[in-house]
C-alpha cells in the first residue's frame, strides 16, 4: 500500500460548496482529484466516522443535498461527524482510497478540529479498507464497523472469481469478452446480461452445475456475478500491467452434489491461465493482510451473499489468531439474503456494540446480531 504522506494538511483543490440545515452541516469538495464528502451533526458530540464506500464501477460524485447512504446515517443520527471519499479511481481502488482517506481525515482535523474519538467503517470494498486501515494505521482510532466487507486476501477472492469466469466459458463458450485479456473498456450493460440469462435457461443442465459451482441461488445472480467479474478482473489486469491471476492449480468441485462426475468434465476441460509474475505481484500487495489487527473490529454480514460470501472472513480470521490478535475481532450475522442488504436500524445497532466494547471492554457477543 501506499505510504502516508507528511503531516501537513492538504488544502482542497478549489472552493468546496458547504450546505447548513437544521440538522448539521454537508461539506463537498475536491482534495488531491478526489471527491469528498464531510457531514457534522448540529449536536456534533466532537467524535468522527472515518467511511469507505465499496467497489464501485462508475467515477465517485457526491451532490450536496444528497441524503447519506443507509450505512453511513445511522452513525451521523448518533451525533459523529461523517467524512468520506469517492476516491480519484473507480473499481478495485485500495492503492488510492486509503491514503486518499487519511489525507481527508488530516483535513477534517485542520478544519474542524481534534476528534475526541474516531471510529472507521466501512461496506464491501470500504469493508476491506477497514480492515487495511487497522493494520496499517490504527493509532487514530478505537475501532472499526466492517459491513459485508470483502475481508481478507485479495489474491484468495479475485482468484476464484476468475476461476469461475473461466469455468462459465468452458460451458457458454465466446458468450462473454476473452479472460486473457480482459478487454479494459468493457462495461456491464442491460442487454449482455440478458443475453446471458437467456443462455443459462436455454441450457438448464450447465446452469444448474454453474450454481452448484459458485453456490448462487438464482441464474440471475450467475448472469449478473459473471458480468460483474468480468469488470472485476478487466479492472485488475489494467492496474497491475498484465494479467495477475492463474487457475492451473485450482480444482473445481461442487457442480453437483450428487456426483463428480460433472466435476471431472470440468477439470478436463475448462482453460488453465498462467499469472504475469509482475502482475501478480501486484495483486498479492494490493492487498494480502498479516493479522496484526490493532484495533477491534466488528464485522455483519448477511447469510447470503451473491457477491461477497459469509465465510469471507474465515480465512482473514484465521491469519488475525495466528498473529495474536484474535480477541480484537468479532463477526457477526443477520437473517437476510443479499449483498449489504442491512437496515440502518442494525448498522446503528452493530455500531453501538463497537462503541460499548470500546469504551467498557465489553465484547460483543459473536453470531446472530440480537
Amino acid at each position: 500500500m501506499a505510504a502516508l504522506r507528511a503531516q501537513k494538511a492538504s488544502k482542497p483543490d478549489a472552493k468546496p460548496d458547504i450546505l447548513k440545515t437544521p440538522t448539521g452541516s454537508t461539506e463537498v469538495g475536491v482534495l488531491g482529484g478526489a471527491p469528498y464528502r464531510i457531514d457534522v451533526p448540529a449536536d456534533w458530540n466532537h467524535s468522527l466516522v472515518v467511511y469507505y464506500h465499496g467497489y464501485s464501477e462508475t467515477p465517485g460524485t457526491f451532490h450536496i443535498a444528497d441524503r447519506l447512504n443507509s450505512q453511513a446515517l445511522p452513525l451521523f443520527q448518533r451525533h459523529y461527524a461523517v467524512i468520506q471519499s469517492a476516491y480519484s479511481q473507480r473499481g478495485w481502488a485500495l492503492q488510492q482510497a486509503y491514503p486518499e482517506t487519511e489525507e481527508l481525515r488530516k483535513y477534517f482535523i485542520h478544519a474542524y478540529g481534534q476528534p475526541r474519538e474516531q471510529y472507521v467503517a466501512g461496506g464491501s470494498m470500504g469493508g476491506a479498507l477497514v480492515m487495511v486501515t487497522l493494520e496499517l494505521n490504527p493509532k487514530p482510532y478505537l475501532g472499526g464497523l466492517d459491513l459485508c466487507g470483502a475481508v481478507g486476501p485479495t489474491y484468495e477472492s479475485f482468484q476464484r472469481r476468475f476461476a469461475w469466469r473461466a469455468a462459465f466459458d468452458f460451458y457458454f463458450p465466446g458468450l462473454l469478452p476473452p479472460l486473457v485479456t480482459t478487454p479494459p473498456n468493457f462495461e456491464e450493460t442491460p442487454a449482455l446480461r440478458e443475453k446471458v440469462l437467456a443462455a443459462l435457461h436455454a441450457n438448464p443442465t450447465a446452469a444448474e452445475e454453474l450454481r452448484g459451482l459458485t453456490d448462487l441461488h438464482a441464474d440471475a445472480e450467475v448472469a449478473h456475478d459473471m458480468l460483474y467479474f468480468t469488470f472485476v478482473i478487466a479492472d485488475m489486469q489494467r492496474r497491475a500491467g498484465g494479467n495477475p491471476f492463474d487457475n492451473r492449480n485450482y480444482i473445481y468441485t461442487g457442480t453437483n452434489p450428487a456426483t463428480t462426475v460433472s466435476d471431472y468434465a470440468l477439470n478436463d476441460g475448462v482453460r488453465r491461465y498462467a499469472a504475469d509474475p509482475k502482475a501478480r505481484e501486484y495483486l498479492m500487495h494490493h492487498y494480502t493482510p498479516n493479522g496484526h489487527l490493532g484495533r477491534p473490529m466488528l464485522a455483519l454480514h448477511t447469510i447470503y451473499d451473491p457477491l461477497i460470501p459469509a465465510t469471507t472472513l474465515s480465512l482473514y480470521a484465521h491469519q488475525v489468531e495466528m498473529a495474536g490478535a484474535g480477541e480484537n475481532l468479532v463477526q457477526q450475522y443477520v437473517h437476510r439474503d443479499g449483498h449489504c442488504t442491512f437496515s440502518a436500524e442494525e448498522v446503528g445497532r452493530t455500531f453501538d456494540e463497537l462503541v460499548e466494547w470500546t469504551h467498557r471492554g465489553v465484547r460483543p457477543t459473536p453470531g446472530l446480531l440480537r
